[in-house]
């Protein structure tokens, strides 16, 4: 007999068979009449505020007998569960309201309140039991991707919260490195795996859209010195080189990539957040996790270097057909290392879209394979280096649109240097303004109407009357990278802007990656001439809502974007023309 018909037999409603136990705040199942608990032995059913007899708890946890009757008589129990209550007999009379047991049943609208709450109750408890199970299953998994994960600890260069205000900035470096099955047939055995492709994943401050910059292997800039941590948790400086192929950042000297995200800052002028890095397995294992990669070529290919051998139009390729399409260099275009980064942009765009797809997402086994293969496959640095954190990362990346994804690549020339053009440079026409763009975080793709009101509305504060040069005063902070930047800026605004009223105040409180111009409302017009003759962006100003008194000063404190006096610190509002670019939502032809 199961418990519900259990009370009925003993004319117990199933629904009181919860009751509270006041020691502990819980309610608590009881079966039936006789059966005991650990907390109390009751007696045979006796009317409401009859006596009753039951265990009650001495101090040391212990149960003891004690009985009390209905005048309080006797040994009194600390506390004691309640009885349950009797049911009325189906055909029974129905007492008046206000009556007692005795007189044949309960009110029906009391009996089913009490139905109700404590159906809400059981219901509560199963899913707090549930709710504990899955925490624990996700414990569980978190654990499991996380002994996954190799790191590497970058020490301060990486150090964001992936979920903080502000623009992310992920380095993704995919190395030569030839371990794994297979992959020393590829040629270079045994090396310790260069910087060969590199892309700069910028995610926009409020996730609207990103920019995937691509950095030649081949492009000869300056490595800084950077600091690498050693087995034994000591420090060592690796020295800088002057006039260098990027891929040597990572892997020559002893490098690790904190030194790469060094040497894209230096390039780029933009905070490297974080990196994960990947080799020829993870390329093989992620495009297998996904179900295959689609790929589209002009025309057919079969490239004895790579081992690529695909016929024209669309293929879907995985494993080692999809490692021999990015690394083949002599299938496409005029055989350069930049027409195979548009290959490789093409192939990430589509596996984007492949993990964003409704096919892969509704999956818990494709989602399981794919997180746990990734896992797997990535080099991460420490600050996102458990499972828990690159969830938090995945969660924020995903926020982007596919179709605001920008894929471009630094703007490059031949080296000029070199008869034979095996590296190329940067071209500064082109990639100053693009580098702007980015530290800006402007969108080189068209994104939602409330952004560019927003940009609009910041727009505004550059318009109206300007105070002359003589009639503004500031004092001015560094708050950026570059020493000396504050007397720096002071002298060219006295000798070259006639702002005579320009004070150096030394250095900020903190580094900030932005300059701002704080004022107050009646300083307007000195702000507006000031950020004139800065070139700050309406985002950059800042105003205050009391009136300035007396001979008091605006605040300049330049940020990380502040590139030297006389450099305007707003990026275009728009990517120089010529460029390399393609959106991650287009499939392209390699040709």
């Amino acid at each position: 007999m199961d418990a519900q018909s259990r009370g009925r037999a003993d004319e117990i409603d199933p629904a009181d068979q919860w009751v509270l136990n006041p020691q502990t705040g819980d309610y608590e199942l009881r079966l039936t009449q006789s059966g005991g608990d650990s907390y109390r032995t009751p007696s045979a059913p006796s009317p409401r505020g009859s006596g009753r007899r039951g265990a009650v708890r001495d101090d040391d946890g212990e149960g003891r007998s004690g009985a009390r009757d209905g005048s309080g008589r006797g040994p009194a129990p600390r506390r004691e569960v309640p009885g349950q209550r009797g049911r009325r007999p189906a055909n029974g009379p129905r007492g008046p309201e206000g009556s007692g047991p005795e007189a044949g049943g309960r009110r029906k609208r009391k009996q089913k309140k009490g139905r109700r709450k404590k159906a809400l109750i059981w219901t509560g408890g199963v899913m707090a039991f549930v709710l504990v199970a899955l925490s624990i299953g996700a414990y569980a998994l978190y654990q499991h991707f996380n002994s996954n994960l190799s790191t590497v600890d970058v020490g301060d260069v990486g150090n964001k919260n992936v979920t903080s205000e502000g623009p992310l900035n992920i380095l993704i470096i995919g190395t030569d490195k030839r371990t794994g099955k297979g992959n020393e047939g590829y040629g270079d055995k045994g090396s310790t795996g260069h910087a060969d492709t590199n892309i700069l994943f910028h995610v926009s401050k409020d996730r609207t859209n990103a920019t995937a910059l691509s950095i030649p292997r081949d492009l000869i800039t300056n490595i800084p010195d950077c600091t690498t941590k050693q087995p034994d948790g000591t420090d060592k400086v690796i020295p800088g080189t002057q006039d260098i192929r990027f891929n040597v950042s990572l892997g020559q000297d002893g490098r690790d990539p904190g030194c790469t995200m060094r040497t894209v800052e230096e390039i780029t002028g933009l905070k490297v957040d974080h990196f994960m890095m990947v080799d020829f397995n993870a390329v093989k294992e992620l495009s297998t996790a996904v179900g295959g990669v689609k790929v589209c070529l002009a025309h057919a290919v079969k490239d004895p270097k790579s081992h690529l051998d695909l016929p024209a139009g669309e293929s879907t390729v995985q494993g080692e057909d999809a490692l021999a399409f990015v690394r083949t260099r002599h299938s496409f275009g005029n055989e350069s290392d930049l027409d195979r980064i548009k290959v490789q942009q093409q192939f990430i765009g589509s596996m984007i879209r492949q993990m964003k797809s409704d096919d892969t997402l509704t999956s818990p086994t494709k989602l399981y394979k794919l997180a746990n293969v990734a896992t797997s496959a990535l080099t991460v640095d420490s600050a996102i280096g458990t499972g828990k954190k690159l969830v938090s990362l995945a969660k924020e990346l995903s926020k982007v649109d596919t179709k605001n994804i920008t894929f471009v690549t630094a703007p490059v020339i031949d080296n000029p240097a070199e008869k034979v053009h095996a590296t190329v440079v940067l071209n500064p026409a082109k990639s100053d303004p693009l580098f702007a763009m980015m530290r800006e975080d402007t969108s080189l793709t068209e994104v939602a109407a409330q952004k560019k009101a927003a940009k609009s509305k910041q727009d505004a504060l550059l318009k109206g009357t300007k105070a002359a040069a003589a009639d503004v005063r500031v004092d001015v902070l560094n708050g950026g990278d570059i020493p000396g930047a504050a007397q720096q800026t002071v002298t060219w605004l006295q000798n070259e802007q006639g702002v005579l009223k320009s004070t150096n105040k030394a250095n900020a409180p903190e580094k900030i990656s932005k300059t701002t111009l704080t004022y107050a409302p009646n300083q307007a017009d000195q702000a507006r001439a000031l950020a004139a003759m800065m070139g700050l962006p309406g985002s950059a100003l800042k105003q205050g809502t009391v009136d300035a008194e007396g001979l008091q000063a605006m605040v300049l404190t330049l940020g990380a974007d502040f590139k030297g006096a006389g450099v305007p610190v707003t990026g275009p509002a728009k990517a120089p023309d010529g460029i390399q670019k393609a959106s991650a939502d287009k499939a392209e032809c390699a040709k």
